[in-house]
């Protein structure tokens, strides 16, 4: 992948058009800040009951976004990350509505995932309870044939997301038939939806297993061999992202954004240097996503100790909310019908407290850490909890899912925050040192200081988190160049980008 800038959105939600909508835009009034883009799932439908995670026909695109012809297109401009949704698919696909009507004369007996196949000799009270699941209750739900016997099937998410049996061979001849329309149609990387819930095992957690491991590597081998990369994604303890890493091309550094929010609200940069010293290189850098800020990837797993101390953990959250305006806590756990249970829903710039300044800052660490970095589409204009879609679904997660019209975005695009940003987008897309070597300097606890090198070129980013203070400078064909992330004068936007 090309070491520049990403941009994560759906096609619908941005500019409120299609992925050739999406296309224009990126040549308008965003051109030059991107060199891939993470489409959102775009199969068919886009507006299930978990926003295009459920499809019903995984290898087509949804006819009001485009088509194969218009992601070919897209993907020769800018580099393209698609969706391979490991874990299901919808109750709604013509795979499950075939295996209901003709059970075990369906041809895709087998695909599907029932409780049964796990536990045949049926699962006792502690095989239950040892189930891992991002939410409340057991993972089954009750299905009934044509002839009106009933069938439990496996659903990690919802009752509408039906786990496909991996280990089957109809299960990867499904997924291999997504990967090579992904290969023909330009995609270049293949992010793995939900796989560490692929395989499951009577008596175990059902989640990251040694066999998940095994299977990851084997799914990521295909991958590879159709010439695309491969995303791993999963919301774990950080010890778990540092394994991943090893086997994969790429993880994401789920960590960063809540220790960025420890390292403002709690003045310290310790838990985050801590971190900076031991992550994986190979990592997407995120601050958000479409999903939640992560929390479980901070804290304790069991005897395992996390990052940060589990009352700081908790006091975090209350921050959060209280930050947000109590937006967030509508949106997140048993408030909202989505529910995560190790994420929370709100978005990055509420967070900060809409604090323009710490937003920029936390921007700017995100872009000089090593990896790749990526902007949520939401968070590329500095935008707020949607209260009114919030309340309209009642799912959390789209508290954090606007959709943009044409004009917003274009008036978004015009304050001064998103300004700085953009900024600081062309710095790390354009500036050489960003090929080179990085360091952590040595400094105080509450301070951070970032710094690369290439040759004669460098870039460093000092911030202390005691008062906010920062200073970035970087070396130009005119000599060193040194500027303040700030939000009283606009100068260092025009400077930076000079």
């Amino acid at each position: 992948m090309k070491n520049q800038v990403q941009l994560i959105t759906y096609a619908d939600r941005l500019a409120g058009g299609d992925i050739a909508t999406l296309a224009a835009l990126l040549r308008g009034p965003l051109s030059g800040l991107f060199g891939g883009v993470h489409l959102l799932p775009f199969f068919d439908p886009i507006d299930g009951l978990d926003a295009g995670f459920d499809p019903v026909d995984h290898a087509m695109v949804d006819p009001r976004l485009g088509s194969w012809q218009d992601i070919n297109r897209l993907s020769a401009e800018v580099e393209l990350v698609a969706d391979l949704i490991v874990n299901h698919l919808s109750l709604k696909s013509p795979q499950c509505r075939d295996f209901l009507a003709n059970g075990a004369a369906s041809p895709w007996h087998g695909l599907l995932l029932t409780r049964e196949r796990v536990f045949p000799g049926g699962a006792s009270a502690a095989q239950l309870q040892a189930i891992y699941r991002p939410r409340p209750g057991l993972p089954f739900c009750d299905a009934h044939f044509a002839n009106g016997d009933s069938v439990q099937l496996w659903s990690t998410f919802t009752h509408e997301q039906i786990d496909i049996d991996v280990n089957h061979p109809l299960g990867r001849q499904y997924l291999d038939g997504i990967l090579q329309t992904f290969a023909g149609n330009g995609v270049r990387m293949v992010r793995l939806d939900a796989v560490g819930y692929a395989i499951k095992q009577a008596g175990t957690s059902c989640f990251m297993l040694p066999e998940t491991f095994a299977f990851i590597a084997q799914l990521s081998a295909r991958v590879r061999a159709l010439g695309m990369e491969v995303l791993v994604e999963i919301h774990a303890h950080y010890q778990r992202q540092i394994e991943i890493a090893r086997q994969v091309d790429w993880v994401y550094d789920f960590a960063l954004p809540p220790l960025l929010l420890h390292a403002f609200n709690f003045h310290t940069a310790a838990p985050l240097k801590q971190w900076l010293r031991i992550r994986p290189r190979n990592t997407l850098t995120v601050l958000d996503t479409h999903d939640g800020i992560g929390i479980i990837d901070i804290g304790r797993d069991g005897e395992k100790p996390g990052l940060v101390p589990p009352a700081e953990l908790d006091q975090l959250v209350e921050i959060i909310h209280a930050n947000s305006h109590g937006g967030s806590r509508l949106a997140t756990g048993a408030a909202a019908s989505n529910l995560d249970l190790y994420q929370v829903n709100c978005t990055y710039y509420d967070a900060l407290g809409r604090d323009d300044r710490r937003y920029l800052l936390a921007r700017a660490v995100q872009f000089f850490v090593p990896g790749i970095p990526q902007v949520y589409y939401v968070g590329l204009l500095a935008g707020v909890n949607d209260m009114n879609l919030l309340a309209k679904t009642g799912v959390g997660r789209d508290i954090n899912r606007h959709y943009y019209t044409a004009d917003e975005v274009l008036a978004s695009m015009r304050k001064f925050v998103v300004r700085g940003l953009c900024a600081l987008i062309k710095l790390r897309n354009s500036h050489p040192a960003f090929t080179g070597t990085f360091s952590l300097p040595e400094c105080g606890a509450d301070e951070l200081v970032l710094r690369w090198e290439q040759a004669a070129d460098f870039a460093e980013l000092r911030v202390n988190f005691l008062d906010d203070s920062n200073s970035v400078r970087i070396s130009h064909a005119t000599g060193e160049k040194k500027f303040e992330i700030c939000t009283m004068r606009c100068a260092w936007v025009e400077e930076i980008c000079a």
